[in-house]
């Protein structure tokens, strides 16, 4: 491609942009729900409703729009989800009723996976030859969205504004973002030399169903046990370790998926290895984790651990390049649905085991999980290289 039209391709800003408001939104509005509870009166109970109303909508939007974005053109599908955005931030900013603001939440989140998992599936045919390191940056943006929206809901709630801020602060940035897609429409992005297949995602070929459902199975048991991690490791440094420094490992672990996943699109030819070393890591630093005494040497291996399960996402999307065919949209969607699955049933799974078996015992039962990644990496990675072939 010529540098000259290459120097005017802003895409991938735009790309990386709204996958980072997309974090944003998921991490502020967990950080906002206490404030939301108390402006509508709600219990722990009707909270907790208030949550799983985005996360039904976080998971249904892949079963239901995958398709339909590798159908219509995913540019057309960003800037419909986008236009919704737009719609449903506005419309719980300026009302107060509830059934509006739940109306809007669901709509919200079925939005923000969508335009996650086709913005990357977008970014996937759009940059057949540089797309793999971008995959690194893209899935960093999510994680550095979330990290940094609660720092920016405790800011402004400090400062007197209201939690419905976040919601102006999302349309805005959805707004941005509809104007950069719109000036990007005629602007050039990469296309490969004739013959030149080394770095294609396999736009050609078939999409190989049991190749992704074994990246799915990864995706499922990795974001099951980052979130079961997550949301028990505090517990497990108050209540076990009898430390206070539980939230510093959290946001240890969280951090380093930043530049883990930026590591990894730089080093992405070596995707199928990095994945094997990651789920095979994870299992052995957690239980050595697990079966310490000592606080500081737990904060200390998160993080390895958030290292370790930083680099599964980059890596899967990598693989799955060479399966999707012509349906990255689709592959993309099953591998979202996959997550939100096992969000849902490995953060249950841990609070059941915990009640069972005690906390130690749970987060070690749930990297005991990996040994069935590890297997479905190893199959999935000689699908990988009989495609590269």
């Amino acid at each position: 491609m010529d540098d000259s039209k290459r120097s005017h391709d802003f895409l991938w800003i735009v790309l990386f942009l709204i996958v980072f408001i997309n974090g944003f939104e998921a991490g502020g509005y967990q950080a906002s729900l206490w404030n939301i509870g108390k402006n509508y009166d709600l219990s722990v109970t009707s909270m907790g409703l208030f949550a799983s109303v985005e996360l039904f909508a976080t998971m249904l939007a892949p079963l239901i729009l995958g398709g339909w974005a590798d159908r219509t053109g995913k540019a057309k599908c960003i800037t419909i989800l986008l236009a919704l955005q737009i719609t449903a931030a506005t419309l719980i900013f300026f009302t107060d009723a509830e059934k509006f603001f739940i109306g809007g939440v669901f709509f919200l989140g079925l939005t923000t996976s969508a335009l996650q998992f086709i913005s990357i599936a977008a970014l996937i045919d759009a940059y057949p030859i540089s797309g793999s390191k971008k995959i690194g940056y893209i899935t960093s943006m999510y994680a550095f969205g979330a990290l940094t929206s609660p720092l920016i809901v405790n800011y402004y709630l400090g400062k007197g504004l209201s939690w419905r801020t976040l919601f102006a602060l999302l349309a805005i940035g959805s707004i941005v973002s509809l104007i950069g897609l719109f000036k990007t429409k005629n602007t050039a992005t990469e296309t490969l030399a004739a013959g030149d297949s080394t770095q294609s995602n396999n736009s050609t070929g078939e999409f190989i169903i049991g190749g992704i459902l074994l990246l799915c199975t990864i995706m499922c048991i990795y974001v099951g046990f980052e979130n079961g991690f997550a949301f028990f490791v505090d517990t497990l440094f108050t209540d076990v370790l009898k430390s206070g420094i539980g939230k510093y490992a959290l946001s240890l672990f969280w951090a380093v998926m930043i530049p883990s996943r930026v590591i990894v699109g730089h080093f992405s030819k070596y995707a199928r290895q990095i994945l094997l070393t990651a789920t095979a890591a994870i299992p052995i630093i957690t239980i050595i984790l697990t079966n310490s005494e000592n606080s500081m040497l737990v904060l200390l291996l998160c993080i390895p651990l958030g290292f370790a399960s930083g680099a599964i996402y980059p890596c899967v999307l990598n693989i799955m390049k060479t399966m999707a065919g012509k349906k990255t949209a689709t592959a993309t969607g099953m591998i979202t649905t996959a997550t939100g699955i096992g969000g849902v049933v490995f953060t249950a799974l841990t609070g059941k085991f915990g009640d069972l078996f005690g906390l130690r015992k749970a987060i070690m039962c749930l990297a005991g999980f990996f040994i069935i990644s590890f297997l479905s990496a190893y199959f999935a990675g000689k699908i990988h290289n009989k495609n590269n072939m």
